[in-house]
């Protein structure tokens, strides 16, 4: 069997964490930021752990995600 092919912007947005869970950065921090709230905006930095379907949907894109130090 041949091996698969890792989709690259998958492997640029997602990253795993030790446990083996896939995290994102989280959306809405890139612009329009001036009527958002500083505790708004602090949230946006923290990485958001992925729900049960949509890591396995990143898994079958990605097969060889590791983990970035």
């Amino acid at each position: 069997m041949p091996k698969l092919r890792t989709h690259r912007a998958t492997a640029k947005r997602f990253r795993v964490t030790k446990t083996g869970k896939i995290v994102r950065p989280h959306a809405q921090k890139s612009h329009l930021l001036g009527h958002k709230s500083p505790r708004r905006k602090r949230q946006y930095s923290k990485l958001l752990i992925l729900s049960g379907k949509d890591a396995r949907r990143i898994r079958r894109v990605a097969p060889y995600l590791k983990e970035k130090d």
